[in-house]
């Protein structure tokens, strides 16, 4: 019989909504509860320590609810907090740093893989040992990229936008100097610059989508049901401020018109 418990999904922000997006592709008869700490955003810039503080309460409060499994839709969480996560969690726990690394040595056919991220995640080297685990010969090449989230939530995508095209190349150049033809998008957000990162790379490099390889994972734990098994997913969403802009800004992540509803979460009262 299928287990009809919803799954929790957890990011800093809104950007961890891309892989609710792919999770709602992947298995659509599923529950999704979504929680998004709007109110600390970023975590990418903050210490290896306050990144778990802030992830262990975003777990208690998922917890709260009866749920089947956590998806960490979060790079920053994923690569510096999810073995925390895993062993304080009687809970299956999907991270996106593991997929992702399994999707890109899949893919690449020169074994030089780009890699952009928060500070956070670039500083843990969490994606250069998954890759080198699955094959020693990968070469990475890693660069950190605080601006881009800030650029995305301000709804700045286009290829056309210069700011965009001007801040990806500074960022892309190590990347392409050293002839990467697969680059892992390891923050959340990051997919929604898919077009602009593909314009800018110009050399046909292959875009690994952490939220969707995540999504894939999680379609292959729980499996796929008939549409007549299932009544069709349901989607809940909580952030931790702004619920008045939720909508407009969950519309540009979930790539369509949201007419549900967040709900605030009061993350002092979580904390104690």
């Amino acid at each position: 019989m299928r287990d009809t418990r919803p799954i929790g999904v957890f990011d800093s922000g809104l950007g961890g909504l891309t892989a609710v997006r792919r999770l709602t592709e992947a298995m659509p008869c599923e529950d999704i509860i979504y929680f998004g700490d709007t109110g600390r955003v970023p975590y990418g810039n903050r210490s290896n320590e306050t990144i778990l503080k802030y992830a262990r309460q975003d777990m208690k409060f998922l917890l709260g609810f009866d749920i089947k499994a956590v998806v960490v839709a979060c790079g920053t969480v994923s690569a510096t907090a999810l073995g925390c996560l895993e062993a304080e969690t009687p809970l299956p726990v999907i991270g996106v740093v593991k997929p992702a690394a399994k999707k890109a040595s899949e893919i690449t056919k020169t074994g030089r893989v780009g890699l952009i991220g928060t500070q956070a995640s670039i500083r843990s080297g969490a994606y250069e040992r998954e890759l080198r685990a699955i094959n020693r010969d990968i070469l990475v090449t890693a660069r950190a990229c605080p601006l881009l989230v800030p650029l995305v939530e301000a709804g700045r995508l286009s290829p056309e936008d210069e700011v965009v095209r001007l801040l990806l190349a500074e960022y892309l150049a190590p990347l392409l100097d050293a002839g990467v033809d697969t680059i892992i998008m390891g923050c959340t957000h990051y997919p929604l610059l898919a077009d602009a990162i593909s314009a800018v790379a110009g050399n046909g490099a292959r875009l690994v989508d952490p939220g969707a390889e995540a999504a894939r994972e999680t379609s292959l734990l729980f499996g796929n049901h008939p549409e007549r098994e299932c009544r069709g997913g349901h989607l809940r969403f909580f952030v931790s401020d702004n619920v008045e802009g939720f909508a407009q800004n969950a519309e540009i992540f979930l790539e369509r018109a949201v007419a549900e509803h967040a709900e605030l979460v009061d993350m002092d009262v979580i904390a104690t």
